[in-house]
């Protein structure tokens, strides 16, 4: 089973590994089926989507009908204005089959004047408040990839009270020393603040580049188990932040099984000798 811990100040025990379902974007209901029953079986209890994720609201949908209190459930708009977003998050909630998730995410906001728009007068964040009073959603959070994403949820938080904010952390990522100092500076300021920090592209091997694409990621991922065991270890070994898992139904099961196992962060050695093996190589320029 894999651990939970409080997911920031929405007093929900999340388990540390979260579902990113955007694995479930271009899979069958019957794929869908099986991968949702690996949730159950290692105690995974919070599901991360988005309206951009494929058919992955309308996978989730059955099993919400069935085990919606079991899970801690999450979706995200990628729309800047109040209209659009507001639309986009009600056709989320038809596509799950639920009347409320807990927490709504404005998603990949990084782009200054999309950030402008989306977190000004009649921008997406007035659609996401408003369906907090009306009941329709629990919590808000914000998203983001890029290098420039943890300086940018900063700015984030000082212009809106964020519940979570999401964004990419892996060992060969965090050898950028300026990336390093804005993810921990916004750790902190999340700790002190009692946000839930959700981390993705944890197992990236490096861009696909000229490689035959094999997997629904859109970077290649580490496929060994060992390698996938210490790149999930050294993630969960910084305290409090959660890891949300990879976007292929083939590799998920890796990643839970690595999660299931954690005790102790990889070493500064064991980490450069999977770097090496695995020839792993920065998502981001």
């Amino acid at each position: 089973m894999i651990a939970k811990q409080p997911f920031g100040r929405t007093g929900h025990l999340s388990s540390r590994t979260i579902f990113g379902a955007a694995a479930l974007g271009g899979v069958t209901q019957e794929e869908a089926d099986r991968t949702l029953a690996l949730l159950l079986e290692y105690g995974v209890n919070h599901i991360d989507t988005a309206a951009s994720y494929g058919k992955s609201e309308e996978r989730i949908g059955p099993w919400m009908r069935l085990y919606r209190k079991q899970f801690f459930l999450a979706t995200k708009t990628g729309e800047r204005t109040y209209q659009k977003a507001r639309g986009e998050f009600r056709r989320s909630l038809e596509r799950l089959q639920v009347d409320q998730v807990d927490l709504l995410q404005l998603h990949n906001l990084v782009d200054p004047q999309e950030w402008e728009i989306a977190l000004g007068p009649g921008g997406a964040l007035e659609a996401a408040v408003e369906a907090r009073e009306q009941g329709l959603v629990r919590f808000i959070g914000v998203t983001g990839h890029g290098l420039t994403v943890a300086r940018m949820h900063i700015r984030s938080l000082e212009r809106f009270d964020f519940d979570s904010v999401l964004l990419p952390c892996s060992y060969v990522l965090m050898q950028n020393l300026q990336y390093a100092a804005d993810f921990n500076e916004l750790v902190a300021i999340c700790q002190k603040r009692n946000v839930a920090v959700q981390t993705i592209k944890s197992i990236t091997r490096k861009p696909w580049g000229e490689t035959p694409r094999n997997r629904h990621t859109w970077y290649e991922p580490l496929e060994d188990q060992g390698d996938i065991d210490k790149a999930v270890h050294w993630v969960l070994g910084r305290p409090g932040i959660f890891l949300n898992t990879v976007g292929d139904i083939h590799v998920v099961p890796k990643v839970f099984n690595a999660a299931s196992r954690f005790r102790v962060a990889p070493s500064e050695e064991e980490m450069k000798a999977v770097v090496a093996g695995a020839q792993m190589a920065p998502l981001f320029a």
